[in-house]
């Protein structure tokens, strides 16, 4: 009987290792962080409360952080210096997140948080399909903050094989967005990289590359500020932090080595999936155990998160190759 218990608990472990793995790969690869993708695996397919879930993914989150971020900054893509500055936003909001999750686990509406993240989740997506034309966002004229903060850099793209430079513009809205980020982060257990890459990408005008490695590196932190409330209130649990934490690491290891080889907007098309069919699924979730949407069963749920994402992301592709067909045939 202690055998069985043991290789049934060595089973899950090495399947949440799996899960991990899958989120830290995908996680490394559009800066989201493994949390984002990890905390709706875990809730939807392992059926681990939410608190938990959240509480095992930041641990995972830093583990993504430190898998991932260390390659990016050899390569020079992720720009330490405007990650830092960013980061004094981003943990006061982790700090108000934390405390304010705290309070909704106590009085019973968990469920409003599983709603909130998939809002979250989908709202970051009209950013990122209004750049999808773009691999390289055009150089745009510095502002007074460009020059007071050194929002400026180069990196070398081995996809498009020549030095790209960027001019970041617009630090005040980035410190804005930052910090909602952080408070998503301390709210939902995540690294709130979706924010980060949008706070980056739309608001300072950054190549797509800088942002996600920057948000790889910017996360750790953030996550950090949260797991200390968290492991206060009793969120974390160690048995599943520990396997997130070794599958996260591995899969963010591989996502730094292939993210170097594709192009921006192949990560933004996979972004774009991901985030449309999470949102989705985790709204209908909520509405689910809230007790306000109850007609279709979870497991259909699933299946129709997926079918509009990949509806939307096929069509989406089709929109803007035609587009660019025209543009080419009015040069021509």
């Amino acid at each position: 009987m202690p055998l069985l218990i043991l290789l049934t608990a060595l089973l899950k472990f090495i399947s949440i290792i799996v899960a991990g793995i899958f989120a830290g790969l995908l996680g490394s690869l559009t800066g989201l962080g493994g949390g984002t993708v990890l905390v709706p695996v875990l809730t939807l397919f392992y059926g681990i409360p939410f608190i938990f879930a959240a509480g095992a993914s930041l641990i995972s989150t830093i583990a993504t952080s430190a898998g991932s971020a260390s390659a990016y900054v050899k390569e020079k893509i992720a720009n330490i210096k405007i990650g830092v500055g960013l980061e004094v936003a981003t943990t006061t909001g982790a700090i108000v997140g934390s405390i304010t999750l705290a309070y909704i686990n106590h009085v019973g509406l968990i469920w409003t948080v599983y709603v909130i993240f998939g809002a979250v989740l989908l709202g970051s997506l009209v950013p990122t399909i209004q750049r999808t034309a773009y691999e390289v966002p055009p150089l745009k004229k510095p502002d007074w903050t460009t020059r007071i903060f050194q929002l400026k850099g180069t990196y070398h793209d081995q996809r498009l094989k020549k030095d790209v430079d960027y001019i970041g513009i617009r630090w005040w809205l980035g410190e804005i967005i930052m910090f909602f980020a952080g408070f998503v982060s301390g709210l939902l257990g995540i690294g709130s990289g979706a924010l980060k890459v949008v706070g980056m990408d739309w608001a300072m005008n950054l190549p797509l590359k800088v942002t996600t490695t920057t948000s790889n590196f910017m996360i750790g932190i953030t996550a950090a500020t949260s797991s200390s409330i968290y492991w206060f209130e009793g969120f974390i649990q160690p048995f599943i932090a520990a396997a997130t934490a070794v599958g996260v690491i591995i899969g963010a290891y591989f996502g730094a080595k292939i993210l170097v080889k594709i192009t921006n907007r192949n990560i933004r098309w996979i972004f774009f999936w991901i985030l449309l069919f999470l949102g989705i699924d985790m709204v209908l979730k909520g509405l689910y155990i809230g007790d306000i949407f109850t007609i279709i069963s979870l497991f259909y749920q699933f299946f129709i998160a997926v079918g509009i994402a990949t509806f939307a992301l096929f069509g989406l592709i089709h929109y803007f190759s035609s587009k660019s067909k025209k543009r080419g045939e009015t040069k021509t």
